[in-house]
């Protein structure tokens, strides 16, 4: 039965093909939430309007796969890094690339324009982050002091300070003019994805891997509350418009949190899997994802979800008379609020400091005929005349959103699950026109999958009267792409409409019974569950082994199972605590992470690339000079056995050393975490 649209919280919007190969990074325009970025491994940025599965621009020039793509404040312009560590600026209303930025040595991580002048601040794996005046070449100032790949950059609504988030777990803020940090937040224990500054007040939040969001005093250089209640790691966080409120996304939900005292007023299931970006439009909050070549959006209604102390309270708290009492201060009272200036940054200064650091910046020694021949290479291809003459270039220059008149999203008719499977349906049935008799399908265009109209892309087969092979993800004609297992699906595995269909075209008229549909749904799941109680049971003797002995007894436990689960379940466990390591865990472990690399699970690959960058960052200088050490006089025993521990871990470092270089040349996301693996692993090939 159709669900009524006054009911509905959150649904899926659109679903679409963007690139065409796989999708790497995208972003929302934060003014409208109406416009998208979008970056793949094809080396183009494409622009969408949200509820639109037609490309409206598609920007060109990047010779490697875009990797970061942020809109500045007024959505005129676009920036995208690449691999290679190149960035690019465009202007979407001229339609022109406007500047080209050399210097970062690796791939592009973040970046962010100047709330006020035209200044933007990029991050790469290469730890360095940068200041630049796009009206000019060169970087503006240098900062340096994170030890790992900068992943999140973040201006303060004054525009004096710039925030950045790392992989070493630490939150550091910088002042733009003096060029230099003014503090580091160090309490998240795994890197840390994503940071925003408060919209009013002096107060910064982290989202981390850690599972928890840390909010920081900027008065006092102080943590002012943790929250936690997130299953995942957070991927992604967005102060309401008022600063009232805290929306977190992370897999699959959305959370909404309250601080001082810390409570989660709402937890809203959402189908978004691994949330890229969010923004707040209308009272609706719109999340984007991407997977292989697709990207989707959802809408959660925020007139229907809980922001607020009236609201019921999910988590723990001591007494309501307490919430009220903070909920009616809402914290205007509590700490400092910016003083926006009434004109530009303050640019003098800044420009001063531009002529002489900008003398002979790295990688920006560029003569006019390169620079020139490199914008020739840079085009802007305007695929949807029609939206872009009403997106960026509006009659009326006050009013610039798209659409013109903006109004909330509508919700569909029926519930998202409904629609999928009538989707299928739909083209299942598309042979036999007089079986097509549903009038809602017809009328749910924005939850439906559309292919879009980009010149350049190949041309992909349309479902014609031929009944269509159940959907399969979509591959790229340059090449075939490794089967991976992806850890978020968007569908279940093993469940198809067609196994509730009738088998023959003169059987349609039938219709499957009741105790065939339940036998097609639980088809394996007596076997799932025989699976899942071993693993189970495998996982209490490992457990026991750690009580009754130490973590490299139950380690070796693990191992000696021959099921990589129960090690990657381990593993997932010591990664977030790098205190439990030891020289003696890494010479089980190396073995495990090369069988995990080599895995057609992207959860497996991804738990052996952090295990592998764990015993980099902590175990390498200790294995390099006990190697290089000179040979001791007498007998040392323990001195003999460190060596060997270590000899033999190195030559197991650079068998996996030379596996990471094959699987750096991947592209996506894959071939990302391999280059970072690349660059730690650099000292390998000095070694002896």
């Amino acid at each position: 039965m159709a669900v009524a649209n006054t009911t509905k919280i959150t649904w899926k919007l659109q679903e679409f093909e963007a690139h065409a190969t796989s999708v790497s990074c995208l972003a929302l325009g934060r003014s409208s939430g109406r416009l998208l970025a979008t970056g793949g491994g094809d080396c183009r940025v494409n622009i969408w309007a949200v509820s639109k599965a037609n490309c409206i621009m598609s920007l060109t020039g990047h010779k490697n796969p875009v990797e970061c793509v942020q809109f500045n404040i007024s959505e005129e312009q676009v920036v995208a890094g690449s691999q290679s560590g190149s960035i690019r600026v465009w202007d979407l209303e001229a339609a022109k690339i406007l500047r080209t930025l050399m210097g970062h040595k690796s791939s592009i991580t973040s970046l962010g324009f100047h709330p006020f002048g035209d200044f933007l601040a990029s991050s790469s794996t290469d730890t360095n982050i940068k200041l630049w005046d796009v009206r000019r070449k060169g970087y503006v100032f240098r900062y340096k002091g994170h030890t790992e790949a900068v992943r999140s950059l973040a201006f303060s609504p004054d525009g004096k300070w710039l925030a950045s988030a790392s992989d070493d777990s630490t939150v550091k803020l910088w002042d733009l003019t003096q060029g230099k940090m003014i503090t580091e937040f160090k309490s998240h224990t795994a890197p840390v994805n994503i940071i925003q500054f408060h919209p009013n007040e002096y107060l910064l939040a982290s989202g981390s891997s850690d599972r928890t969001i840390k909010l920081w005093d900027l008065e006092k250089f102080s943590m002012i509350g943790s929250l936690e209640g997130d299953t995942t790691p957070v991927r992604s966080v967005f102060f309401s418009s008022d600063g009232s409120c805290l929306y977190s996304g992370a897999t699959d939900s959305l959370r909404i949190f309250g601080w001082e005292p810390d409570r989660c007023f709402d937890i809203v299931p959402v189908g978004w899997g691994k949330v890229s970006d969010l923004a707040v439009c209308n009272q609706q909050l719109i999340g984007v994802s991407h997977q292989l070549s697709s990207v989707s959006s959802y809408v959660v209604d925020l007139k229907r979800v809980k922001n607020n102390g009236g609201s019921v309270i999910r988590e723990i708290v001591p007494d309501d008379q307490l919430l009220e009492k903070q909920n009616d201060a809402k914290g205007s009272a509590l700490r400092r609020s910016y003083e926006r200036p009434t004109t530009t940054c303050n640019s003098q200064r800044v420009k001063r400091r531009s002529d002489a650091d900008r003398r002979s910046p790295e990688g920006e020694r560029r003569s006019p005929s390169e620079d020139e021949a490199d914008e020739k290479l840079s085009s802007a291809e305007i695929h949807n005349a029609e939206d872009f003459k009403e997106i960026f270039q509006p009659k009326n220059a006050i009013s610039r959103t798209p659409p013109k008149i903006s109004e909330p999203f509508p919700a569909p008719p029926e519930d998202e699950t409904i629609l999928a499977i009538g989707r299928q349906l739909k083209d299942m049935i598309s042979a036999f026109p007089e079986k097509q008799q549903a009038p809602p399908l017809a009328s749910s265009t924005p939850v439906q999958r559309v292919e879009p109209t980009v010149v350049s892309f190949p041309k992909r087969l349309t479902p014609s009267a031929v009944v269509p092979a159940p959907p399969q993800p979509p591959v790229s004609k340059a090449g075939s792409k490794p089967k991976i297992i992806l850890s978020c699906r968007n569908e279940p595995i093993g469940l198809n409409v067609a196994d509730f269909l009738p088998s023959s075209p003169n059987n349609r008229g039938g219709a499957l019974s009741d105790d065939e549909a339940l036998s097609q749904l639980k088809k394996g799941h007596d076997t799932m569950c025989v699976m899942l109680r071993n693993r189970h049971k495998n996982l209490e003797t490992v457990r026991s082994v750690w009580v009754r002995e130490d973590i490299k007894s139950a380690l070796d436990a693990a191992v000696s199972m021959n099921d990589l689960s129960i090690v990657v379940d381990i593993l997932n466990i010591i990664n977030l605590q790098p205190s439990l390591w030891r020289l003696d865990l890494c010479t089980t472990i190396l073995p495990q992470i090369d069988q995990l690399l080599h895995s057609k699970y992207e959860s497996y690959i991804q738990t052996g690339c952090t295990s592998l960058k764990l015993i980099m960052k902590h175990f390498w200088t200790l294995i390099s000079e006990t190697l290089k050490a000179s040979p001791s006089v007498g007998v040392d025993i323990t001195r003999e056995e460190r060596h060997q521990k270590c000899r033999a871990i190195c030559k197991q470092l650079k068998n996996l050393s030379n596996l990471v270089k094959n699987k750096a040349l991947q592209v996506g996301r894959h071939g990302s975490a391999f280059r970072e693996l690349q660059l730690l692993m650099v000292p390998l090939d000095d070694s002896l």
